[in-house]
């Protein structure tokens, strides 16, 4: 069913939130299978769900200035040329993503519309809108060392369509995660 395809990166793709004052750690899971978490990643006060039935936790080092990265990342009308999933942004907001900017894009063949929610430059971006049932909260840390940066990501998801196909949709957001964070590394790379 198309819907089922598409629903997790379209989800993956409505709620993102950037941010630099978090920590992430890995998740474990308790005997019933779902995840546990220690301690979830925040941006000015906003986090993934932990009690989410979907949740993802990603790392990854990237050899390029924060300065860099903060740009590709939230240069959204350019991500269509280094997200192989993202075919349009419209930003309806002109000028720097702030709190209250409001963008539209598709991916997966769905359309999303996202407002920011919070904006630290370097350090926090927060948008939201949930798509076909699914809310999701997402997370990025960006934490600069002497040459690169260490980027955590973490995202939950909830709704019905989530509970009803928690493994496959778990399964989605792993691997949608893993392929941004990915593409970002490679991006930012190829621009330092």
């Amino acid at each position: 069913m198309r819907a089922v395809t598409a629903v997790p990166l379209a989800a993956l793709s409505v709620v993102l939130v950037v941010a630099a004052s978090g920590v992430a750690s890995g998740h474990s899971h308790d005997h019933s299978g779902k995840a546990s978490y220690s301690r979830s990643l925040t941006c000015a006060g906003v986090h993934p769900d932990v009690t989410a039935p979907v949740i993802t936790r990603k790392s990854i080092v990237i050899n390029a200035p924060l300065d860099t990265i903060w740009k590709v990342q939230t240069d959204v009308e350019n991500w269509p040329t280094w997200q192989p999933n993202v075919t349009s942004v419209v930003k309806d907001t002109p000028g720097a993503l702030r709190s209250g900017s409001v963008f539209r894009w598709a991916t997966e063949g769905l359309d999303i519309t996202s407002t920011v929610k919070r904006v630290e430059h370097g350090k926090c971006l927060a948008w939201g809108g949930p798509a076909q049932g699914i809310n999701a909260i997402h997370v990025w840390t960006f934490t600069p060392t002497k040459d690169r940066v260490l980027v955590h990501t973490e995202e939950s998801w909830t709704g019905a369509p989530v509970v009803a196909n928690t493994a496959t949709l778990q399964a989605a957001l792993d691997t949608s995660l893993q392929n941004w964070m990915n593409n970002l590394k490679h991006e930012s790379e190829s621009h330092s």
